[in-house]
């Protein structure tokens, strides 16, 4: 690039949609001077039409548009916008909604600091709010308000002094990102200030939930466990709608740095360099954003040791239940193995009663025989070995019982 020159750079806002409908809002221009319309992998494109040039570039969240114009000579009024060399109707038909739009004039020769300040100046921009900046170890200077003017767009003042073609290049599309990429690193302000409301909402709640905690019912646990719940889903669907956007502006934002620190900035007197004016009036906004990832991530953390405190009460009233139903069945199991032990004495009293009896009939039947003994006597003598053999038989039935469960 070679001055005099005009630059105009729009950035326009654009959903999937409007992305793809600016590729094809360039092929129309590019078939109204007879030239191929772009494929559509293309996501950036530059173009010699004759009288300007464009520069078309597709990125995640907006299109860039790039406009430029050579100048016949250095105007001493105000020079024209590179924008008025293209067709008006096409211009405001650019897809998506307009987030930058700035005009940018580079001129030959430097304004010295100890000559009378070039008029263009004070006529092109507002004094009031003034920035400039000796750029590129001060071969070149330029100078910008920040500011909108009545035609819409912001306006950069660029003097050239011993900068080659594409040193000079490589300055414009600095100024050009530092504009793009400041303006997008503000998207995600509007979102830090609409959420401060809706977390310090989230913390009031919070912060009642833990005042209930250490009184609460047992009854009274589960519905405390459902509002927890309920307020940490509404927290992780905030982060999770806004930490992409945070995220996006904290790149940018390292973006601005970074093309102000590619600038080599020094000080013209009595003016704010961009750097100076950057960190005043950006890192306010910079900082909400940041505080608002902070807060949600803090938030989130709180909300996850609350429910984990409240699960772990809940578990240990599990726990203490559980240990009041083992003792009961304990108990139960007590009781039952004292009324099996009745039983199995009763059980070797009833078995031994009819093996005695049987035996007493068979004492019967073998009087006959001769067996010298009655019946009665014969009964007599045998309860004890009977009663005997019963429990030694029922004794080791158990014991070949528990061998088989330790097994």
């Amino acid at each position: 690039m070679t001055p005099p020159l005009a630059v105009s750079h729009v950035v326009m806002l654009c959903d999937q949609a409007e992305r793809d409908a600016s590729r094809a809002h360039l092929s129309t221009l590019l078939r109204d001077h007879h030239l191929p319309a772009l494929d559509d992998a293309v996501s950036h494109s530059r173009h010699n039409l004759g009288a300007y040039r464009v520069r078309w570039e597709r990125h995640t969240e907006f299109v860039s548009w790039t406009f430029l114009v050579p100048l016949d000579s250095e105007p001493t009024g105000e020079p024209p916008a590179a924008t008025e060399s293209l067709p008006k109707a096409w211009l405001d038909g650019l897809p998506g909604r307009r987030l930058v739009a700035l005009n940018l004039w580079a001129f030959s020769g430097t304004t010295q600091q100890d000559e009378a300040p070039d008029p263009r100046i004070k006529q092109l921009l507002y004094d009031a709010t003034l920035v400039g900046s000796a750029l590129s170890d001060g071969r070149c200077e330029a100078y910008t308000d920040f500011a909108i003017h009545p035609d819409g767009y912001s306006r950069t003042l660029l003097f050239v002094g011993a900068a080659t073609p594409r040193g000079l290049g490589r300055l414009i599309q600095r100024l050009l990102e530092i504009e793009t990429y400041r303006m997008a690193a503000l998207i995600g302000f509007p979102a830090a200030l609409k959420s401060s409301g809706e977390l310090a909402q989230a913390e009031r709640e919070l912060a009642e939930l833990a005042t209930l905690i250490p009184t609460i019912h047992r009854e009274e646990e589960p519905q405390l466990l459902d509002r927890l719940t309920r307020l940490a889903g509404q927290i992780e669907s905030q982060y999770a709608a806004l930490h992409s956007r945070f995220s996006a502006s904290s790149a940018y934002f390292s973006l601005v740095d970074q093309r102000i620190e590619d600038l080599g900035e020094t000080r013209i007197a009595g003016l704010q360099t961009f750097r100076e004016f950057m960190d005043r009036r950006l890192s306010p906004a910079r900082n909400t954003c940041e505080w608002a990832v902070r807060r949600q991530d803090s938030l989130s953390q709180r909300v996850s040791r609350m429910s984990n405190l409240l699960r772990t009460r809940v578990e240990i009233m599990q726990q203490q239940n559980s240990e009041a139903l083992l003792a009961t069945m304990n108990q139960r199991g007590d009781l039952q193995l004292k009324l099996q032990s009745t039983v199995e004495g009763l059980s070797v009293a009833a078995i031994t009663y009819y093996i005695v009896g049987l035996i007493s009939y068979m004492a019967k039947g073998m009087q006959s025989w001769g067996w010298p003994l009655s019946a009665e006597t014969t009964a007599a003598i045998t309860i004890p070995f009977v009663a005997f053999g019963v429990w030694w038989s029922i004794r080791r039935l158990h014991r070949r019982i528990l061998s088989h469960q330790r097994e």
